[in-house]
This record gives C-alpha cells, structure tokens and sequence, in this order.
C-alpha cells in the first residue's frame, strides 16, 4: 500500500470540530429547556425579521445565539471536509465521513429550519412536533458520530475498501449503536416533557408516566430507561470483545462513560431534572456517544500502519 500523509493539525481540527459541535447540541438544549425556541418568531433565517435583532429579549438571545453557533458549525465543517479533500488520497474512507458529515450537516439546519417554521417550539405539544423532533434529535445523533468517524479515520488513514460491516460483530455492534441512537432520542423528547409538564414531586412525575390523560410526551418517557437499559447490555458486549482485541483502554472509558450516565439519569429523575442537570446529562450522553463511535470502528476496522504528520503509527 502506498504510504499515506496527513498532518497531526487536520487531526486536531477535525476532533475541534466534534468539541465544537458538542457546543452547539448544548446551547440547542439551553434553547429548548428555557423555552427560548421561538425567541426569533416565525423567522427563518432571519431573526425576527432582522439580520441582527436590535434590543433583544432574553430568549431572543439564546435562540440567536444558537443560530449564530449553528453558523460558525457550518463554515468549520466546511472547513473540514475541504481540508479533508486536500490531505488524503482518492479511496480515503475519511473522505467519505466528511462527506457524510456536511450532508447530515445541511439537513440538521433543514430540520431546524422546520420546527421553527412550522411552530414546534416552546410549549407546543402536538404529535408532529414529537415525530419532527425524533428526526432532528436522530440526525444530530449521525452528524456527531460522522464528524467523530472523520477524526479517527483521518487519524488510521484508512482505505474505504479496508473497512467492512459483515459478520455477527459487526452486527452486534451497529445495533448497539443504533439502540444509542434510541437512547439518545427518547432522552431529549423525556427532557422536552419534564420542561413542558414540571412535576411538583417524584411520585407526582411517576403517576404522569401512567396516566391514560396524560399527553404523549409524558406517556414516552418510559421508553428512555427501558432503552437504556438494552442499549447498556449490547454495549456492555462490545467493551468485552475491545477488550479482547487488546483496545481495553477505550473500552474502559466507554463502560465509565456509561456508568456516569446511568448515575446521572437517576438524579435526573429524583431531582425533578433541574436545567444544569439536564444539560450536564446531555454532555455526558454526547462524549459517550463519541467514545462509543470511536471503540467500534477500532473494533470493527483494526487500523493498519499509516504515516500521519511523517511518524508511523498503527
């Protein structure tokens, strides 16, 4: 094989850029737990029909600042994918995840553009805006694990044809991702409903969960534990195997990762999920997301040698 050459600063980028969108996600959750998602009205791109909203609102400012967040991820992504392009070879997988990663980038402004438009903000509570939301929730999901396969790719320089997703591992461990994903999803919509319908106490918030008058929202929040709870035991399989395959340290911070969440889902639930725990919960969930994406394609693609920034690694 041809001997590939990327810089040790496209690889720092590009894991910059991951950090960076993590940011974004948290600032979208600020928007969400504050209601501040219809801080711009029925404007889209624009705010409030202004380039730049002149004496903003509180909420105005949280909403416009994500937008403007959202901006910057553009043009940094951008960024990525043309550097990208311009450091590796044609055949490069990590050209293929930059790629991935811009066009999931398009449609999370795309769905974002949508909620705003059609009025699935603040404290709307209609079945659209829960199936809306799923979609939008599931593509910042992909977007994140796309810009964090560019990162690790760019750091293996592998080929897209010495990467395969066949056999019974590569199948347990796509599962395990996608029940993630799940995760991931009926967390924000259990989130949306603690901040629309706050309870006055844990068995207050537990007879909502149960109650046939209860609106969707609240009647979905069962799903986020009993998702996790599965989700837990395909990823608990995948750390055993990394392991296994000599990749323990990883897998190590992917199985602490997990434990810290399931504690920080569990005060979520017996504080009545405060606002700084919500967010707090959700950095957590989007570093083990990361870590998690970057165990199984070292799992699933074991990276031969490759020259990175003129030093020889494996």
């Amino acid at each position: 094989m041809t001997a590939r050459h990327i810089t040790r600063a496209l690889v720092r980028y590009a894991w910059f850029v991951v950090g960076y969108n993590i940011l974004v996600i948290l600032w979208g959750a600020l928007v969400r737990a504050t209601g501040s998602g219809a801080g711009c009205g029925n404007h889209w791109p624009l705010c409030n029909g202004q380039v730049v909203p002149l004496s903003p609102r509180v909420d105005t400012v949280i909403e416009f600042t994500h937008r403007c967040m959202t901006g910057g991820a553009t043009f940094i992504v951008l960024g990525l994918l043309l550097w990208t392009f311009r450091a590796t070879v044609k055949g490069q997988a990590a050209r293929v995840a930059a790629v991935a990663s811009t066009v999931l980038l398009v449609n999370e402004a795309l769905l974002g553009a949508l909620l705003v438009k059609l009025g699935y903000v603040t404290g709307n509570q209609s079945v659209g805006r829960v199936v809306v939301l799923s979609i939008h929730l599931s593509n910042t999901l992909l977007l994140l694990g796309a810009l964090t396969l560019t990162a690790a790719l760019l750091g293996t320089g592998q080929r897209t044809r010495e990467l395969s997703l066949r056999g019974v591992r590569a199948m347990w461990a796509l599962t395990g991702l996608a029940a993630t994903i799940v995760v991931g999803v009926s967390g924000s919509l259990a989130a949306l409903g603690d901040t629309l319908f706050p309870a006055s106490s844990l068995r207050a918030a537990v007879e909502q969960d149960f109650a046939a008058s209860s609106p969707l929202l609240l009647r979905l929040r069962g799903v986020h534990p009993l998702s996790a709870i599965l989700a837990a035991a395909f990823v608990i399989w995948l750390v055993t195997q990394a392991r296994r395959a000599n990749k323990a340290r990883l897998a190590n911070v992917v199985l602490a990762l997990l434990g810290v969440q399931f504690v920080l889902g569990v005060m979520d639930v017996v504080l009545l999920a405060p606002v700084w725990l919500q967010i707090l919960h959700l950095l957590g969930a989007d570093l083990y997301w990361v870590a998690l994406v970057t165990l199984a394609a070292e799992y699933l693609w074991s990276p031969s040698s490759v020259e990175v920034g003129g030093f020889s690694i494996a």
